[in-house]
């Protein structure tokens, strides 16, 4: 069994099927293209920050999700980025906060705002105004 993203114009993915196998001899991505108007790209459910979750050899960085775009140059999906001051790993193809999280034994959320103010992004949770 094998997963396929549908990518719009600026090759963001739309939709996300399990289809049959390409090594059966069809170019499925092709297939699947035509039969949606769209491009298409096989995605690997079992790839996750560029690594194979069962050993096996990742593909294309990480399993596509409706809104990941698909970078044709990296040959890869990556998640859409969650924060203006977000960087994007190049190994993983995920976004990364510019300061660390804390290492203390609680639980932080971040904010663009405080780290544009601070210089450190990270927010107690406990003192979130909710």
């Amino acid at each position: 069994m094998a997963h396929y993203a549908f990518l719009d114009q600026n090759n963001i993915v739309t939709n996300v099927i399990v289809g049959l196998d390409e090594n059966l001899g069809t170019d499925w991505e092709q297939v699947y293209g035509d039969r949606h108007g769209q491009v298409c790209k096989r995605t690997s459910y079992n790839t996750k920050n560029g690594q194979h979750t069962t050993g096996g050899i990742p593909f294309r960085k990480n399993y596509a999700g409706i809104g990941f775009s698909y970078d044709e140059e990296r040959d890869a999906f990556i998640p859409p980025k969650p924060f203006n001051t977000w960087m994007l790993n190049e190994e993983t193809c995920q976004w990364f906060p510019p300061t660390e999280y804390p290492n203390d034994g609680q639980h932080y959320v971040w904010s663009d705002e405080d780290y544009e103010e601070t210089g450190n992004g990270w927010i107690l949770h406990s003192n979130i105004n909710t």
